[in-house]
């Protein structure tokens, strides 16, 4: 009488652990990077008001400079309430500093900062907002690339004369001939 195998051998098992060692190493680390730009997104999320009443008063009054904390409708700094991700925020200029909390973010995002830099069109209608960080590309690139990716650069957006809408679009100095390019002024010799 033949016997009936029962169970599994030693080596289906070792190769049951060893394909879910293989998807462990791929998959912690792209865990740990989405965690990471999830904080990252929180951080952002928690000035969106900032931003927003920053965005008013350059429209309201033409220019970046002035806007700075408790003045012009911008709210006090003291206002902010830190959360877990956001330690104190400062507004100058327009300018709006986000201090990340000093621990529970990641060891290489503690203590760093997030810095919105606006930039409004001559008119002061169309506001856009530069993002710059000291959280290093090398260490970070996942977080980094998240922060900066749309960022406008000189030759797609038609620079600074030509502003976001003298790029794709055309716009005021881009004009007609703007078109893709941003026109002569913004997009090819600008920024």
């Amino acid at each position: 009488m033949k016997r009936v195998q029962q169970g599994f051998t030693i080596i289906e098992l070792m190769i049951v652990v060893a394909i879910i060692g293989i998807l462990a190493a791929v998959a912690l680390p792209q865990y740990q990077d989405y965690t990471k730009k999830a904080k990252i997104a929180n951080a952002i999320t928690s000035v969106e008001s900032l931003k927003t009443a920053v965005t008013l008063c350059i429209q309201e009054t033409g220019s970046e400079t002035g806007c700075t904390q408790n003045t012009n409708g911008i709210p006090p700094n003291t206002n902010f309430t830190a959360t877990k991700e956001v330690a104190s925020v400062a507004v100058t200029d327009g300018t709006i500093v986000i201090t990340l909390a000093a621990a529970g973010l990641g060891t290489n995002l503690n203590g760093k900062t997030i810095t919105f830099d606006p930039t409004s069109a001559s008119t002061g209608t169309a506001v856009t907002w530069a993002v710059s960080t000291n959280i290093v590309e090398a260490s970070e690139p996942a977080v980094y690339a998240s922060l900066t990716k749309n960022n406008q650069t000189a030759g797609t957006t038609g620079g600074t004369t030509g502003g976001t809408t003298g790029g794709t679009t055309g716009g005021t100095t881009g004009g007609t001939t703007g078109g893709t390019t941003g026109g002569t002024t913004g997009g090819t010799t600008g920024g």
